[in-house]
């Protein structure tokens, strides 16, 4: 067998041993599930539709993998193909309860009626990204009527006619995560429900990569559907969302009109990274998010980001038996003894990549390029996988280190590393790392 390095060009300093890290962990995202067939967690955990975005984002800059494989064409589309197909995943309604889903019985089940707020989304991007190699449009032709199908569920969701998709969870305060009834999204211990500030950003992301394919396939109503309900959602988000007692962009607005703010990092990257918000309040959450950091004591940037920078209260967090610094379920009620652990506020990698992009479409280089430098340390010396002394994963770890993930190989903590494909040249130049304030064309002309 022979071992060779897979990964984009990097634009300067090929041999540099700052971008060890990106060469050593570049593929690691591409897990394959050999029992489903599809895109996973990793290659023995569950296929989960609604981070297969995540995936189509970096395959779309993969280099040519060896036997002149493609990663869109050969480990992507197969897998877009199958849930187009109606196959399940966790996070669909009837996964693990079904004759459709894989047949592994170590495999989470998802027991909830609904199928949560960012699958359908997750899936339309992807689809999107699946045809844009694709030039006379066969493959998205042939499955318009799925995919615009799967959009108009999405839009459906609806429900009131604001302008936002809404879950059937309210959300409210007391309204606990279990098994039976689980949230809205990617973050399944956390009680996100009704309006969703996460899932609506992907609603908008879907919408706007749909509408051109639809103009190219000329169907031209389709695309004055998804392109009149960005425009709706883009109006209605902000004054849905943003926290006037905080300045930022809280996690959900729950049934009963009342919005969770729990400082979360990756709702304001996400809104500023996918193009919802713009302009002078992009920049404002980027500055206020990082004070916040600052006022709470973390600066290790080499373990990811929290998702939230206060603790979720017990009323708005999982109910279950395991002790809090297992996932961070809290006994008491402000949440502060499952603080730091899981996702009540562990450090994870896996949504570092929108915050460094969020970071370098406002300007805050010096910002971006001190969170990948420290990131890529972290790649190089392999400690976003495996396990820790305390025999839990490094996929999650509290703000001093210590591991309490479980997946062993949780493949979103290297999504990060398609920064230095997207904005490379200039995170980690000291033009980058010295200029607080300077857009991404201010420092390549500055660099030149």
């Amino acid at each position: 067998m022979e071992v060779v390095a897979i990964h984009p060009e990097i634009q300067t300093g090929e041999n540099d041993p700052i971008y060890d890290g990106f060469r050593r962990g570049f593929l690691n995202i591409f897990q394959i599930n050999p029992n489903s067939w599809t895109l996973a967690n990793n290659a023995s955990s569950d296929p989960v539709p609604f981070v297969l975005h995540s995936y189509a984002e970096y395959a779309r800059n993969c280099p040519p993998l060896p036997g002149n494989l493609s990663a869109v064409d050969d480990l992507l589309r197969p897998t877009v193909e199958r849930y187009l197909d109606g196959f399940l995943g966790y996070g669909q309604a009837g996964y693990g309860c079904s004759p459709s889903s894989p047949a592994n019985s170590e495999l989470v089940p998802w027991p909830s009626p609904w199928t949560t707020l960012d699958t359908l989304p997750s899936l339309l991007i992807s689809a999107a990204i699946c045809t844009e190699g694709d030039r006379n449009c066969k493959w998205a032709r042939d499955r318009w009527g799925k995919i615009m199908a799967m959009a108009l569920e999405m839009i459906s969701a609806d429900r009131d006619g604001n302008g936002l998709i809404e879950y059937p969870r309210s959300g409210n305060y007391g309204e606990q995560v279990s098994e039976e009834s689980r949230p809205s999204n990617w973050w399944d211990c956390i009680n996100f429900g009704h309006e969703d500030a996460y899932s609506n950003a992907l609603v908008y992301r879907a919408c706007r990569m749909l509408a051109p394919l639809a103009v190219r396939l000329e169907h031209h109503d389709d695309a004055k559907t998804l392109n009149c309900f960005a425009d709706r959602l883009k109006e209605a988000y902000v004054p849905a969302f943003l926290n006037p007692e905080t300045g930022i962009l809280a996690g959900w607005r729950s049934a009963d009109g009342q919005l969770h703010d729990y400082w979360f990092t990756f709702v304001q990257s996400v809104a500023v990274s996918y193009g919802l918000v713009e302009g002078p309040l992009a920049a404002d959450l980027m500055d206020r998010i990082f004070t916040k950091m600052e006022e709470v004591g973390f600066n290790r940037f080499d373990l990811g980001l929290p998702g939230n920078l206060v603790p979720i209260k017990k009323g708005d967090y999982q109910s279950d038996e395991t002790p809090p610094e297992r996932f961070g379920v809290p006994r008491l009620e402000d949440g502060s003894d499952g603080f730091q652990f899981y996702e009540n506020g562990g450090a994870t990698g896996c949504w570092v990549y929108y915050m460094i992009k969020a970071l370098c479409i406002t300007g805050r280089m010096k910002r971006a390029s001190e969170l990948m430098r420290a990131m890529l340390k972290s790649y190089a010396n392999n400690t976003f996988l495996g396990f820790g002394e305390n025999g839990m994963s490094r996929d999650w770890r509290d703000w001093n280190g210590g591991c309490h993930g479980y997946e062993g190989l949780l493949v979103e903590n290297f999504k990060a590393l398609l920064c230095i494909v997207e904005n490379g040249a200039v995170l980690l130049t000291d033009v980058g790392a010295r200029d607080p304030i300077m857009t991404t064309n201010e420092c390549l002309s500055a660099r030149s």
